[in-house]
């Protein structure tokens, strides 16, 4: 078994630095970004069955993820945890939740559209509450799922100044335990919804060659085919590596790879964290082009009279405490 050296280890510096400069280009438009995703859901909730519940979903894992940024940058920065176990353990956790989730959501996003293209009758008088059904059920399976990563990791002595990437692997969890766990977060959490979302990618481009089809609006094809590949897109960019990294990162840690190896998969690792956590900035853009309503409502008029009524609303309302009072 090869012996843990300070030259197979990276330099600390290198993933500080690239995490709070990942962590800062993503917090302003990723707050921005949700927010404004979340206001738009909202006003037009009621004019579309095309996923809205989940992409409200979506935009609400990546806003919690967002919110957690500035703590994070706080401890690449300064080196130090100064905030308690507890909440190191949540942040820590909340990373898992956001990720898993999203993927979870863009599952769902893809398999609406899908299901609404292929079968536009039969879905003609879909109820939104199955949508909502689905959205609890989602968040209450990862949720559960998620809290075996924090066991992976031990948070040490409460008084010790140390939080997310310099957690420690926990010592009581046996070699078989985690290797199943890892095992069943590869193939339940990517490598599955990867192959849904790639099936219904597939099925509909087929759509898009054939002429007797239920839905004979082509422009409506291709608008259902560009969600679903952008939701295949984000898998493999966002998510592809980090799931490619993280049986290498156990490895390395549980020293069980060469020097170089060690090596290799520490400069990996930390980029395909960061490229995971880009999916909180990224999915807004996803609503921007490929959803029409959301074009729609962002266009200058259109916003421009979302304001005014919201304006208005908000007038009456103080008029009517002020009449009261």
């Amino acid at each position: 078994m090869p012996t843990p050296t300070d030259d197979c280890q990276l330099h600390k510096d290198f993933y500080n630095n690239l995490y709070a400069i990942t962590y800062t280009i993503i917090l302003v438009p990723g707050l921005i970004g949700n927010v404004l995703a979340l206001w738009v859901f909202r006003c037009y909730i009621r004019e579309t069955k095309k996923a809205v519940i989940f992409m409200i979903n979506l935009a609400v894992a990546d806003l919690l993820q967002v919110l957690s940024l500035p703590l994070r940058i706080f401890y690449y920065l300064h080196k130090s945890w100064p905030f308690g176990k507890v909440l190191c353990m949540f942040c820590f956790y909340l990373k898992y939740v956001n990720m898993y989730a999203s993927i979870y959501f863009l599952v769902c996003i893809s398999i609406r559209r899908y299901l609404f293209l292929m079968h536009p009758f039969k879905y003609n008088d879909y109820k939104r509450k199955w949508d909502i059904y689905a959205s609890i059920v989602g968040w209450l399976i990862v949720c559960i799922c998620c809290l075996p990563f924090p066991l992976l990791r031990d948070a040490g002595n409460p008084e010790i100044d140390k939080c997310f990437v310099d957690l420690p692997m926990a010592q009581n969890l046996g070699n078989s335990v985690v290797i199943t766990m890892v095992t069943l977060a590869e193939i339940t959490g990517f490598v599955l919804p990867l192959l849904i979302v790639f099936f219904c990618s597939w099925k509909t481009s087929l759509t898009l060659k054939e002429t007797n089809t239920l839905v004979n609006d082509n422009g409506e094809k291709r608008k259902a085919f560009k969600m679903i590949l952008t939701c295949a897109i984000v898998f493999l960019v966002c998510f592809g590596p980090y799931h490619l990294s993280f049986p290498l990162d156990f490895l390395a840690k549980a020293n069980k790879l060469s020097c170089n190896s060690k090596k290799a998969a520490s400069i990996f690792h930390p980029v395909a964290i960061c490229l995971a956590s880009l999916n909180s900035c990224v999915d807004p853009v996803i609503y921007y082009f490929t959803t029409d309503e959301f074009k729609r409502r962002l266009s200058r008029q259109d916003l421009q009279e979302s304001i005014q009524l919201q304006t208005k609303i908000y007038s009456s309302s103080q008029s009517r405490s002020e009449c009261q009072g």
